[in-house]
Formats: C-alpha cells, sequence, structure tokens
C-alpha cells in the first residue's frame, strides 16, 4: 500500500489556472457553459496539460464478487445471478456493453470474488476468495484478503493505462453488494443506516426495514473508525469494493481521469480517499444513483454528477453514460476559439 500511495499526487494546480484562463479566452459568456467549464480545468490538473488532450480510449471495467451477508435475506435475487451476469458481461448482453458500445468504450470484467466458479469465461481472473464472510456476524475479509484486492484494482489500472486507455471507468457486480455500501458510507460519513441504506435490487418495504436492521447491527458490531479504511473493508468488505479503491488510486497514480458509478462507486471512493485525500482529485461523478447512499457519499467527496437519471443498475452504466460529456468539456476547452485567434472583441460573443 505504501509504494502505491507514495506515487498519488495531487492535481496540477498551474495546469488548472491556465485552464481557468483559457476558459475567459473561449467565444462564449464567462461562465455558459456551467459545470463543464469547472470539469475541463479539473481535467487539465488531473492530467498535468492545458488544454488536455480528450482522454481516449476510455475503458470501463466491472469488478464482480459475491457478499456473505447474503444469507440474511438482505436481496430477492439468488446469489448466482452475480456468475450468470459475468456470463452476460462476457457474451455482450447487458446493458453496459450497449452503452459502452454507443459510446465507444471498451470493457473489462473481473472476477475479484464470485463466489462459484467462473473459469470457463473469457474475463479477467483475479478471484481473491470466493465471496465474502457474512458482514453481520464477523468480519467480512482478512487484511490480508483486503490488500490483495486492492492490489487487483491498482494493477489492473497500471496495466491498462500501459495499454494506452486514458480514462478509467468503474463498473460493478455482486448481489447484496448495496448492503456493504452502505455499511461503509455510513462509516466514512457518520450518517446512520437509515440514511444510507435503499432498496437495491427493488426489495419491498418489509426487506428493507430487514436490510436496515442488518446494517445497523453490523456498525454496531465492528465499530470501525473512519479514519481506518482497512479495517472498513476487512469489517464490511466487498472485494469489489476494495478492487474498485485500488482501481481509483491506480487511476490517480497514473493521472487520468476516473469517472465513477453509482453507489458502489461512491463507497469505495470514501474509502480511496481515506487510504489519500488527494486521490479525490481524479474522479469525476459519473451520476447520481437513486440509491439513498449514493448522495450522501458524494456531497462527502465533493463531486457533483453529470446526470441525474434514477438509475440504480450499477454495471458502470451511469459511468458510460457521462463518458461523453467528460470528453465534450475537454474538447471545447482544446478546440474553442478565442476572442483574439476569431478576432472578436471579448464581450462581443453572446
Amino acid at each position: 500500500m505504501e509504494e502505491y500511495l507514495a506515487r498519488i499526487a495531487p492535481a496540477d494546480e498551474a495546469a488548472m489556472r491556465a485552464a481557468t484562463e483559457r476558459q475567459l479566452a473561449l467565444t462564449k459568456p464567462a461562465g455558459s457553459l456551467g459545470v463543464l467549464e469547472e470539469l475541463s480545468v479539473r481535467v487539465a490538473g488531473m492530467t498535468g496539460a492545458c488544454p488536455a488532450a480528450v482522454p481516449a480510449p476510455a475503458v470501463v471495467t466491472v469488478f464482480a464478487a459475491d457478499h456473505g451477508v447474503h444469507a440474511q435475506g438482505v436481496s430477492p435475487w439468488p446469489q448466482e445471478v452475480t456468475a450468470a451476469m459475468l456470463a452476460n458481461f462476457a457474451a455482450g448482453g447487458a446493458a453496459v456493453n450497449a452503452f459502452a458500445t454507443n459510446n465507444r468504450v471498451d470493457v473489462r470484467v473481473v472476477d475479484v470474488g464470485v463466489a462459484s466458479d467462473v473459469a470457463a469465461l473469457d474475463i479477467v481472473h483475479a478471484k481473491v476468495r470466493p465471496g465474502t464472510r457474512d458482514l453481520s456476524t464477523e468480519k467480512a475479509l482478512t487484511e490480508d484478503e483486503v490488500l490483495a484486492a486492492i492490489g487487483v484494482g491498482f494493477e489492473l489500472a497500471d496495466a491498462l493505462v500501459r495499454d494506452g486507455y486514458r480514462c478509467l471507468l468503474t463498473g460493478d457486480m455482486g448481489i447484496a453488494n448495496t448492503t456493504a455500501s452502505a455499511a461503509l458510507i455510513a462509516t466514512f460519513t457518520g450518517a446512520t443506516a437509515e440514511t444510507v441504506t435503499g432498496r437495491g435490487t427493488g426489495i419491498d418495504d418489509a426487506m428493507l426495514a430487514h436490510k436496515t436492521s442488518v446494517v445497523r447491527s453490523a456498525l454496531a458490531l465492528h465499530a470501525v473508525p473512519a479514519s481506518d479504511p482497512l479495517d472498513a473493508l476487512s469489517a464490511y468488505g466487498g472485494l469489489e469494493h476494495a478492487a474498485l479503491a485500488g482501481y481509483i488510486l491506480g487511476g490517480a497514480a497514473n493521472k487520468v481521469p476516473v469517472i465513477l458509478d453509482g453507489v458502489i462507486a461512491g463507497a469505495a471512493a470514501l474509502v480511496a480517499q481515506a487510504f489519500h485525500p488527494a486521490a479525490i482529485e481524479y474522479c469525476v461523478a459519473g451520476h447520481r444513483s437513486a440509491e439513498p447512499g449514493h448522495a450522501v457519499a458524494l456531497k462527502a467527496l465533493g463531486l457533483q454528477p453529470l446526470v441525474d437519471l434514477d438509475l440504480r443498475l450499477g454495471e458502470g452504466t451511469g459511468a458510460v453514460l457521462a463518458y461523453p460529456i467528460l470528453s465534450c468539456a475537454v474538447r471545447a476547452l482544446a478546440e474553442m476559439a478565442t476572442f483574439e485567434s476569431a478576432g472578436i472583441a471579448s464581450g462581443e460573443s453572446s
């Protein structure tokens, strides 16, 4: 971990100042592109260049894992769905595949902790263990297992950047992973179980009350301080959260933008921030999930989502939808004319 974290530095302030000045010189009223202007400045800081190159090609990495807390009845879906969805991703039949094809984003699928055997699938095989233990009765992972999963994410980010990718998008798959996410978000934000626990795959009121009770009890059982991200991952998991945290840290270490998906990514980003605060300077919130814990996580992270469409699917769908917006923001800063180059007196543009 120390070697990973030592590679992360804050965003480049000189590049951000230059981008801010260039925004004021472009042929438009100052501030008229709203959030896109700030986004282009942030990407300049991430990459250390003004104007930054369009961050292409892009890849969404779907980290998949199972959760022992599923045994507590927190989801109506059988655990076997996780493995079945991996086969669907590999065959190109999931929503994230359709969105990624449309937006020219490549897809990688990683088994970091699926409970069943998926060795026959054409995916990245990096299983740390077959699912976590039940977070409501014991720690979900050992410290060594957490570090191994973080390493999977960090090393994959390194490999993808070496392969030429310039934007990393987060994806996830794992039945019951919103339960672990709720516990992590509560730990790092101080929010109550009631505030951060949502319906996940669409549970009814009775199951939601039960799921909230499970999260509340787990928080009381483990009582992890927000200052200890390693213990938080050990207490609650999941393996995909740990791998995503490593992936986010890896993106920051390589100075490339990381577009976060929904509540699972939000929980993982809180973990990454606890390991190294500067990691969040390389993160963009792709969307705001319908899961209540996601809004809590985004507020704590200080990130403004690019789209808000009541999504709660996961897979990386919200991140992939946001990627063209990020590209447009960067392209505008790089390719728009300035008042001087266009021969327009400043203030005459409308």
